[in-house]
Formats: structure tokens, C-alpha cells, sequence
């Protein structure tokens, strides 16, 4: 990754730690039946191809890799090198310490380096909580609060810097389009990329509602908005 992609990949490094990404609690929250299937009243093509406008439109490309859909590398994953990220005190000081190097990864439903292993479920529970899909089981989950709900005692959660924590307030059909195109629009590519660094908590102490904002967002309006007259 290079010129302005690269900056702007760096630049939402330094917003993973602080609670920047609250503002996309302005998407309406809406509760889906949980199901990987078409909409209703829609076909499983529309579904796909509605996934495919949001991970184009939210630049998903950017980190994982591709111009657009018909370019090389589409959503395969770091290729070179340039394409890492550098997270941590060592992303304003060359040398400070900690420093965790974190690789995009293999979005095509490869079955042994990409999504292909995984469910739309555990695509879907990636997106909207956070987890690691490698170390969450194919289950419905109902919280937030570690133990309860299916929700792990001990989370694992995705690298920084996916933004999954403005993606958890899409519509729950939203992001099944996403987890359909991903899984079911997208030829696999084969290509191992290595996995992420990270610290021993694995992102946990990042991801407290202090420093991101709580899930569901709060109503609005808060405090500082207004309802039009």
C-alpha cells in the first residue's frame, strides 16, 4: 500500500485506541432474524450484490487489498510488504516500544488461507463484535459481557486497524450482505498472508466501552444534538 491509501490507513491507526468511531451511532440498529439468507422478499443475489456495494463503498480495499472489483489482489490480502501496519508508540517514534505489526488478511473464501473455513455466522459475529472468527464458534451471540450470551469469557479480537467497532452499528442485514458477497460472491484466492501481532490481551484493553462507545449507541438525541422542529 502506497501514496494515499497508505496515509490513510495510518491515519486511522491512531483512532483505534480512542472512542472516534461512537460517531457511526447514527445508524439505525435493526434486529434481523440472525439467518444467512436473502432479505426478505429479496433474492440471495440481491443480498450478495448489496454486500458488494457496501464493502466497495467502505473502501474495504484499502487495507486488504485491489482497486475494485476487477482489479489483481481484489480483497486477497497483503501481497508486499508496504501493505503492514506499524501500530503502537512506534508509529510516531521510530524505535519506542510496543510496537505490533499487523497484516490485512485473505478476505476471498479460500478454504485454507482466506474465509472459506469459516461460517456467514462467524463472519457475521467478526463484524459486529469484534471477534476473531478463527476462535469463535458458529453460535448466535446475545452480549457483550465476556461469559454471558455465547459471548467468549476470554474475547479475542480482530487486529487493529479493522474498524469493526463503527461496523457493529450497521443493520444485522447489512452485515449479512457483507459476510454473503465475501462468502459466496468472491472467487478464493490462495494466498497465506502471516498473521497479526498484537499485545497479550489480544486488543481487549482497546475495546472497553470507555474508549469506543457502547453497543447498542445511545438514542438520540444525547446531549449534544437536537430533533429538528
Amino acid at each position: 500500500m502506497s501514496g494515499w491509501r497508505g496515509r490513510s490507513a495510518v491515519a486511522v491507526l491512531a483512532a483505534v485506541i480512542l472512542p472516534i468511531m461512537a460517531l457511526a451511532a447514527a445508524h439505525a440498529v435493526r434486529r434481523d432474524s440472525g439467518r444467512a439468507t436473502a432479505w426478505p422478499g429479496e433474492t440471495t443475489a440481491d443480498t450478495i450484490a448489496h454486500g458488494r456495494f457496501i464493502v466497495v463503498t467502505h473502501d474495504c480495499n484499502g487495507c486488504h487489498g485491489g482497486i475494485d472489483p476487477a482489479s489483481d489482489g481484489w480483497l486477497a490480502g497483503e501481497t508486499t510488504p508496504d501493505m503492514q501496519f506499524m501500530i503502537g508508540p512506534c508509529y510516531l517514534t521510530p524505535g519506542a516500544k510496543p510496537c505490533f505489526h499487523t497484516h490485512p488478511r485473505n478476505l476471498t473464501p479460500d478454504n485454507q488461507t482466506g474465509l472459506g473455513r469459516f461460517t456467514e455466522r462467524q463472519i457475521f459475529n467478526a463484524l459486529r463484535y469484534g471477534l476473531r472468527p478463527e476462535e469463535t464458534p458458529d453460535v448466535t451471540i446475545t452480549s457483550m459481557t465476556p461469559g454471558e450470551g455465547n459471548f467468549p469469557l476470554h474475547p479475542r479480537y480482530l487486529a487493529a486497524p479493522m474498524p469493526w467497532m463503527a461496523w457493529r452499528f450497521m443493520p444485522d442485514g447489512d452485515l449479512w450482505s457483507v459476510a454473503a458477497y465475501l462468502k459466496r460472491g468472491l472467487k478464493p484466492v490462495h494466498n497465506l498472508v502471516q498473521e497479526s501481532e498484537g499485545p497479550p490481551d489480544f486488543w481487549a484493553s482497546a475495546y472497553t466501552p470507555d474508549k469506543i462507545g457502547a453497543y447498542p449507541g445511545p438514542a438520540f438525541p444525547t446531549k449534544n444534538e437536537q430533533a429538528p422542529n
